[in-house]
């Protein structure tokens, strides 16, 4: 439990300052949620009413079209941040599913104990800008390349940003993200490797 937290305020720490007195009322806001592979944290169609930091595992959140097809908007793993932060901030209908691809550990933090602990320790404010920011970066980025990357480019994009996630992650899960088939990075590996 407490190496969870330790995660959570080593992350914090590398975007903003905290006190002491700070670090220990921080913590005072959040729950601990431990989560077996495959489990849910949010289904479509549900609110989302907390977001999650992932402590330990790794985490993916997607949606799925009428013919069943999984599309992979985010993975999430240690030090990383999770919701539909459209139903989060906005209270509607939760248009993402997230669950665990490998057991997890997170720390979850309420809407309402959110906007306590923003009040209680200004300093977060700056910190969830500076994640807001990042965020708003990387999916511009991500747009910019499913528009104009051939598969061969984003994979070797993916492989490049994040190369402890490959060993981690499934083909299809890999695919599904990049929007490609299973097939066409079977390819590119064998092309890459040749």
């Amino acid at each position: 439990m407490e190496q969870a937290y330790d995660v959570l305020l080593s992350h914090i720490h590398k975007k903003i300052v905290l006190t002491e007195n700070e670090e220990k009322t921080l913590v005072t806001f959040f729950n601990l949620k431990s989560l077996k592979k495959k489990q849910l944290v949010l289904q479509e169609g549900g609110i989302s009413d907390s977001i999650s930091f992932v402590a330990t595992g790794l985490l993916r959140s997607y949606t799925m079209n009428e013919k069943g097809n999984e599309h992979i908007s985010l993975f999430a793993w240690e030090g990383w941040w999770i919701s539909n932060f459209n139903s989060f901030i906005c209270g509607g209908e939760a248009k993402l599913n997230i669950d665990a691809i490998e057991d997890s550990t997170l720390l979850q933090l309420t809407r309402e104990n959110y906007e306590k602990m923003l009040e209680a320790i200004p300093a977060m404010e700056k910190y969830f800008r500076i994640l807001y920011q990042n965020s708003l970066t990387t999916k511009d980025t991500r747009l910019i390349s499913a528009n104009t990357h051939t598969a061969e480019e984003k994979y070797i994009h993916f492989l490049e940003s994040y190369p402890n996630l490959i060993k981690r992650l499934p083909q299809n899960l890999i695919a599904s993200y990049l929007g490609i088939t299973p097939e066409t990075i079977s390819r590119i590996k064998k092309k890459i490797n040749d």
